[in-house]
């Protein structure tokens, strides 16, 4: 259907590693600047939610910060008012909570203007009205000849990448942007040629999974459960951890039964979450990071080979409960069907008249 279904629009792929100052001082003008960074943030976001001029923004940011932290943040402030004024909500009544530095990719300064890597494991941060400090950084043994292409890339001035600098836990860690490209260069998984079409309905407690063919025909469904995350108290990160492995389950699972094509819905069309009259369904709403679980599962449809599209999904979950009660589904797995159905601009009313006939002759 025109308007409903596009390819997402993946480019870079975040990987991360362990920042560990080399001594105390150091660490304290990481902290500082991170510090002055959140500052001028809720700085920029206020005036840029009033119309104060680009120019005047970022003059106001380099008395403390430097042009290449200041158009960073001007980008940022941009993002954050105008997706408030998408979900409803007041700009002027942001609060930037978490302690961080970012800085965009620049080819022509080696890759980045002030969050700069040497080397797999030497990273050098730009400290405005001080110097270059130097840190170590670690990454997971299978991430290093990634990034050690990166590096040369970015020296030889070929690509850039963005980096952000996270302090979470007591602990520091570097997320790198590298280009979706050279990643799958180094974690291509397959190259995905079934027929078959693979929808997934993504939920706080399971992922649902509809396999059909080209006519819409139910050919498999599949669900993988992960109740215990949405306990309260239960850590986010082992969450997170569960509910990957699920996903990478169920893309496994299609790639080898004739999958060529996973379809999601297009949570960027969304402008608010949906709440219940239940509490405790509302609590795991609001704790669900779902857009993450989306970016994090076309990244690995992608290295499947999978070709991947994103749906609009306005009345999937209504017109799909609906469905259920023909296809012989529950209410998770009619949602991701009707993911399916948009994909291949099915019309319903015949859907239903094919999918009764195809029981009654089973």
């Amino acid at each position: 259907m025109a308007g409903e279904v596009r390819e997402p629009e993946v480019t870079h792929v975040t990987v991360t590693g362990r920042i560990t100052p080399l001594n105390s001082e150091d660490h304290v003008k990481l902290c500082y600047l991170a510090y002055k960074f959140r500052r001028n943030l809720v700085r920029a976001v206020k005036m840029y939610a009033r119309g104060v001029d680009k120019q005047v923004i970022v003059k106001e940011i380099t008395r403390e910060l430097n042009l290449g932290y200041a158009d960073t943040i001007y980008k940022m402030a941009k993002l954050i008012v105008e997706g408030a004024r998408g979900n409803g909500s007041s700009p002027l009544k942001i609060k930037v909570r978490k302690l961080f530095i970012a800085s965009r990719g620049f080819s022509a300064n080696k890759g980045n203007r002030n969050i700069r890597l040497e080397s797999t494991n030497t990273l050098y941060v730009n400290i405005p009205r001080e110097e270059w400090v130097k840190f170590t950084v670690s990454f997971g043994e299978r991430y290093v000849p990634l990034v050690k292409e990166l590096v040369e890339l970015a020296e030889s001035r070929k690509t850039s990448y963005s980096a952000k600098i996270v302090f979470r836990s007591g602990r520091i860690y570097l997320h790198l942007s590298a280009p979706l490209e050279l990643y799958l260069k180094y974690f291509r998984e397959g190259e995905a040629r079934g027929s078959l079409i693979a929808g997934f309905d993504l939920n706080s407690d399971r992922v649902n999974m509809v396999v059909v063919d080209k006519s819409g025909v139910v050919r498999d469904v599949k669900t993988a459960w992960f109740p215990e995350v949405t306990s309260p108290g239960y850590p986010r990160n082992k969450a997170k951890v569960a509910r990957l492995r699920a996903l990478a389950k169920l893309l496994n699972y299609a790639y080898h039964h004739g999958v060529g094509v996973a379809v999601f819905e297009d949570l960027d069309r969304i402008k608010r979450r949906r709440f219940t009259g239940s509490s405790t369904a509302n609590r795991r709403i609001a704790r669900f990071p779902k857009r993450k679980l989306l970016e994090h599962a076309v990244v690995t449809a992608l290295k499947y080979g999978f070709k991947v599209y994103l749906v609009y999904p306005a009345y999937t979950s209504v017109v799909g409960g609906y469905l259920s009660r023909e296809l012989g589904l529950d209410k998770h797995t009619a949602s991701a069907y009707m993911l399916t159905a948009k994909y291949l601009g099915l019309d319903l009313k015949s859907l239903e008249t094919t999918q009764t006939t195809r029981k009654t002759k089973n």
